[in-house]
């Protein structure tokens, strides 16, 4: 014997199926939201695991104060765009790429691994080497230091666009980095110093009488005299002797000084001012380590550049105090 069908519990079994899926995605499957502009646009930044180019190790590391020399290539990667490719900052990250023989500063985005040779610190997209003056070039001699630009730059170098140039690299720091690049790029030595002699006088031959020595005459012994002590009590005491005054540097040198660096402690300011040639003093809480006075604006920079060359690329000319 057949039961009688209920038709109407399918149809609402498919309507109640039908109101539960109108109500939208179901969120665990629903891709994340694509952030494309705004400083969470770098974020977050990838890392990467240690590779191997040709037998050496690279390890990718988050390191603020990176600063390098090295040679650059331009590559076909990245278009117009100003990016670079590098071994081991995060993707993504900013750099400050300068030119070694012009002087030239660039704000570069690094946005890829690479490149994949020993012989190179970086490579830099068609329109990063061209805005360096550096299109079409396999070798370029250059330094990269890690920077923390404003968004208005960033926003520029993720839109595709330029940022502007920085200021020009003085060349004594050039100098100074190239060495560095090259040890063998030494400076010529100073040509020796002659101090003229003068002439020799002639020298009169002694007479026979001035040649005898004179007879020694017999002084008197003298006499002992005796002489008063005075007591402790009634002897003045001395006035202290006037310090001298000390002029200030400025007055005695120049009006130039190098600020290099500050330290909490003042063991550290003195280490760093003896390496340096500078001197270390207090500044509030910290000590502050400086070069010079120099005179001349020229003096100022070549100290700049020994600073800056010794790793202390914060290292600014001010004026003296």
């Amino acid at each position: 014997m057949r039961l009688p069908v209920n038709q109407s519990v399918p149809l609402a079994a498919l309507a109640m199926l039908a109101a539960c899926g109108s109500g939208g995605e179901n969120p665990r499957t629903a891709p994340p939201p694509i952030v494309s502009n705004g400083p969470a646009s770098d974020y977050p930044l990838t890392i990467g695991d240690p590779f191997v180019i040709d037998g050496v190790t690279h390890t990718p590391i988050d390191r603020m104060n990176y600063d390098s020399v090295g040679y650059a290539t331009s590559g076909s990667d990245g278009g117009d765009a100003v990016s670079a490719a590098h071994k081991t900052l995060p993707v993504p990250s900013y750099v400050e790429v300068t030119s070694l023989d012009s002087g030239r500063t660039i704000l570069v985005r690094i946005e890829r691994r690479g490149p994949m040779t020993n012989d190179r610190l970086i490579e830099l997209s068609p329109g990063a080497a061209a805005q360096l003056g550096q299109a079409n070039v396999s070798r370029a001699p250059i330094r990269v230091r890690r920077v923390n630009p404003p968004e208005a730059e960033r926003a520029l170098l993720r839109g595709g666009q330029r940022a502007p140039d920085r200021m020009e690299t003085p060349k004594p720091l050039l100098a100074v980095l190239m060495r560095k690049l090259d040890p063998q790029l030494a400076l010529p030595p100073s040509p020796p110093v002659v101090m003229p002699t003068a002439a020799p006088q002639p020298v009169a031959a002694p007479s026979p009488a001035a040649s005898r020595p004179a007879p020694m005459k017999r002084l008197p012994r003298p006499r002992p005299v005796a002489t008063a002590v005075p007591s402790p009590d009634a002897m003045p005491n001395p006035a202290p002797s006037p310090k001298p005054a000390v002029r200030p540097a400025a007055a005695q040198h120049g009006t130039h000084v190098v600020q290099v660096a500050a330290f909490s402690t003042k063991a550290r300011a003195d280490t760093v001012a003896a390496k340096l040639g500078g001197h270390a003093s207090p500044a509030g809480s910290l000590w502050r380590v400086r070069m010079g006075p120099y005179a001349t604006t020229a003096q100022a920079q070549a100290a700049l550049a020994k600073a800056r060359g010794a790793g202390y690329s914060d290292a600014r000319v001010q004026r003296a105090d």
